[in-house]
This record gives structure tokens, C-alpha cells and sequence, in this order.
């Protein structure tokens, strides 16, 4: 590793540090606006298995979900946006 990229990591590290302990505030915020996942589900009137099994995720990522303990990232999240806004394409392209 170059010593500028090592200087770098250290300075991010500080930074990091500081913004923990609320001495700094951080340069950007990511805000999640959270998905209704429940509501979603019920959307689709299926019970958790069957929506997890349906998604592709294990029941307790599931209801970890729901209960607020986790949030969804990355696909899971994508796909849960779409079946928020239109429930029938979702079914039509997870069963076809």
C-alpha cells in the first residue's frame, strides 16, 4: 500500500472515529425511508413463510424486517419497492 493511500485510511479512520462519538458531524447522511414490509406482504395475503420462500430471504430475515430489528438493502429492496407499487407484476413475474 502507497503511504498517501495508507495516510488516507488513517485519516477515514479518525474521521470515523469522531463522528461515533458525535465530535464531528458526518459530510453525508444516507436517510432510509423505510418499507412497509408488512404491509406489503398483506398486499399479497400470504403468510411470512410464504412470502419469504416467494422473495427468496429465510422467515427470520423476514420478520426481522417487519419487527424493525433489520432493514432491507441492495435487491431485496428494489424488489420490495415494486411489489409496493404494483403487487400483480411482481406475482405474474415470480410465477410465471
Amino acid at each position: 500500500m502507497k503511504d498517501k493511500d495508507f495516510n488516507n485510511l488513517l485519516t477515514s479512520i479518525d474521521q470515523a472515529r469522531k463522528i461515533h462519538k458525535g465530535k464531528l458531524k458526518p459530510s453525508r447522511v444516507f436517510i432510509f425511508d423505510p418499507v412497509m414490509v408488512k404491509n406489503i406482504r398483506k398486499k399479497f395475503k400470504v403468510s411470512q413463510s410464504e412470502f419469504a420462500y416467494m422473495i427468496g430471504v429465510s422467515v427470520a430475515t423476514l420478520q426481522n424486517w417487519e419487527q424493525g430489528r433489520r432493514k432491507p438493502d441492495g435487491p431485496a429492496l428494489a424488489l420490495l419497492k415494486v411489489a409496493e407499487m404494483n403487487p400483480e407484476i411482481v406475482m405474474k413475474a415470480l410465477y410465471a
